[in-house]
């Protein structure tokens, strides 16, 4: 082995690497860590909760519970989509949710170096829902954080 080839292989070694579900909102891409996804439930319609905050996406039943949705759609400020969603079932905390998204696209293992930090211009209304973005072949796919979507924490910044 040269020398060349043992150096690649070290770093190959070192290198750190995340699973990562990439999802479609509108016409953007959103990743996923997959360690925080207990579930990908496909073709679903939330029923509607009067007096919920607004980023609640509704109600879906999931595995014999209730299961609180949050609505990308919302969160991003786009209009609501009224049509099944997939859902993606994270866990949090405080308990499980679910992540309504317009579809799930694929699996991606992607190097950890290879996050790019936000932007500073991101706005601190937003900040806490996303970690970064990685630049791929033919689009940018942004990393959102599975503690800034859960429900308590969402109600918390929404009361401030």
């Amino acid at each position: 082995m040269n020398l060349r080839s043992k150096a690649t292989t070290e770093k190959a070694k070192t290198a750190s690497f995340a699973d990562v579900c990439s999802v479609r909102v509108g016409p953007s891409l959103f990743g996923l860590p997959i360690r925080h996804i207990l579930e990908i439930v496909g073709s679903v319609l939330p029923q509607a909760v009067p007096l919920a905050p607004p980023f609640v996406g509704g109600l879906v039943h999931y595995r014999g519970d209730v299961l609180t949705t949050v609505s990308m759609r919302f969160l991003l400020s786009l209009p609501p989509l009224h049509a099944p969603q997939a859902i993606l079932v994270l866990e949090s905390p405080g308990g499980a949710f679910g992540l309504l998204v317009d579809s799930v696209v694929e699996v991606l293992t992607l190097a950890e170096s290879d996050l790019e930090p936000n932007p500073a211009t991101l706005g601190d209304a937003c900040k806490h829902l996303f970690t970064g973005a990685y630049k791929l072949k033919s689009n940018l796919l942004v990393m959102l954080d599975p503690e800034g979507l859960d429900p308590l924490r969402l109600s918390t910044a929404q009361a401030a």
